[in-house]
């Protein structure tokens, strides 16, 4: 382990009141104890710029093994459904180790990407046969694992599943290992928090999987088991799915959720893709997040977030690696950004207003978004968690910006990662852009992946 650091100086630093000169970080037991700027940098460690870590509020680390896997052109038309049926055939052999060994590399990668929080959408539950274990919450409890090994904070969000599509239809053989009724998802919660109790600033919340996979009564029973923690669920991500819910009960999936749950600020919609201009509207002003996935909803073909409108009426959103296929955060801010530039053959779509930075409104509405939706603040002030990302001015684009662009180069014009170090706790887990268990974490995802490849 490496010793903790109590003094941090940053030539410029993301306050929560914007840029600024000389910051100094002063902490104590992981949290920020005090910044003042104009500072004098003796007896601290010094770096060029500083930044809040970012939230990654949609993870299914699982799917890590997939990444590279699923790009051959199948015998008819691909798409999402057909993506998911390889996904089946996969978890069908991994073991729970095989499960903390893939988690732990991907929760290496976020925090070298500059991610140092995750919400992990976890519903993989059961054995391959679909038993329970003898812990409900055993893969649960290894995710954790994988998260305090790797020092990423977590806000763990056991999944209820129980259908197949609308209506409470069965489940098919392929969802067996995520599959609970409100008893035994009870059950699974309470192991959830058992197993998140060796971890500093952990949350538990908790996500209903979608309004294909739990029923309005379901949601309604399960809900308050997430006693105040944040609440997530999968909504209109495919065109499939909106066909499907109007066949069964004349309504859109958005539309439909908020007929029946009581959607507020705890609230994160992942996805959101296919709306109406009223049901955008309707996300916007309950004050719920949008948990936008862009590089997943881009290699999956899901379509286009109507940001535009989302954001003029108030909306907030927060971004998530989702299938893990490429974890980067400056990428995912990127790909939100370039696909709203496709979609309207304009530029600069997501920047605040006139004379504003394009990256720096992204990066602070992906903070402040991400942070509502996992249950944690993350900024660079007093009593906050101390988890920071340094970035480094060794990169071009970053070698001679003023801080007012620095995250325009970072996200736009960097060719190769300019994350160099990352504070979790004020412990720094990455340092030179390598995480401290780089090279373990990598040799154990080989191992599971040469198994799952017999």
């Amino acid at each position: 382990m490496t010793s903790r650091t109590t003094s941090l100086w940053f030539e410029n630093a993301l306050l929560p009141e914007g840029w600024a000169h000389g910051v100094r970080i002063e902490i104590e037991k992981g949290v920020i104890a005090g910044v003042s700027t104009g500072a004098d940098a003796a007896g601290a460690e010094r770096h060029a710029i500083g930044l809040p870590g970012l939230p990654n509020l949609h993870s299914h680390a699982f799917q890590r093994a997939m990444a590279g896997f699923t790009e051959v052109r199948g015998p008819g038309a691909d798409s999402f459904w057909t993506w998911r049926e390889e996904m089946y055939r996969r978890l069908g052999v991994m073991d729970p180790q095989d499960v903390e060994a893939i988690a732990r590399l991907a929760y290496v990668e976020m925090l070298e990407a500059g991610f140092t929080r995750v919400g992990e959408f976890h519903y993989l539950h059961h054995d391959r046969d679909g038993r329970h274990y003898a812990d409900i919450g055993e893969l649960a409890g290894r995710i954790a694992q994988a998260a305090g090994s790797t020092g990423i904070a977590l806000t763990l969000l056991p999944v209820f599943y129980a259908h197949g599509n609308f209506g409470g239809a069965a489940p098919n053989p392929g969802q067996r290992r995520f599959i609970n009724d409100p008893d035994s998802f009870a059950r699974l919660m309470e192991s959830g928090a058992a197993h998140l109790k060796a971890l500093p600033d952990a949350v538990l919340g908790l996500a209903p999987h979608s309004l294909r996979a739990a029923t309005p009564e379901e949601i309604a029973t399960v809900a308050p088991l997430a006693k105040g923690g944040p609440i997530h669920i999968h909504v209109a991500e495919q065109t499939k799915e909106v066909e499907d819910c109007l066949a069964y009960c004349g309504r859109r999936p958005v539309d439909r959720l908020y007929d029946i749950a009581p959607v507020d600020g705890r609230w994160c919609l992942i996805h959101a893709t296919h709306m109406t201009e009223d049901e955008t509207r309707r996300l916007a002003r309950s004050g719920a997040v949008a948990g936008l996935c862009p590089i997943t909803e881009a290699n999956l073909g899901d379509g286009i977030f109507p940001a535009p409108l989302f954001v003029a009426e108030g909306g907030r959103y927060g971004v998530g690696s989702d299938s893990n296929v490429l974890i980067d955060a400056a990428q995912e801010l990127r790909m939100l950004e370039y696909s709203q530039r496709l979609g309207l053959r304009a530029r600069n779509v997501m920047a605040a207003g006139a004379g504003l930075s394009t990256g720096q409104t992204l990066f602070e509405a992906a903070l402040a978004g991400g942070a509502q939706a996992l249950g944690a603040p993350s900024a660079l002030a007093a009593g906050v968690s101390a988890d920071i990302v340094t970035l480094s001015r060794a990169e071009p684009s970053l070698a001679p910006a003023p801080a007012a662009s620095v995250l325009d180069g970072w996200i736009f014009a960097s060719a190769r990662p300019v994350v160099d170090c990352v504070f979790r706790r004020g412990e720094k887990v990455v340092s030179g852009g390598r995480h401290r268990d780089r090279d373990s974490a990598r040799e154990g995802f080989r191992m599971v992946m040469a198994k799952l490849a017999a």
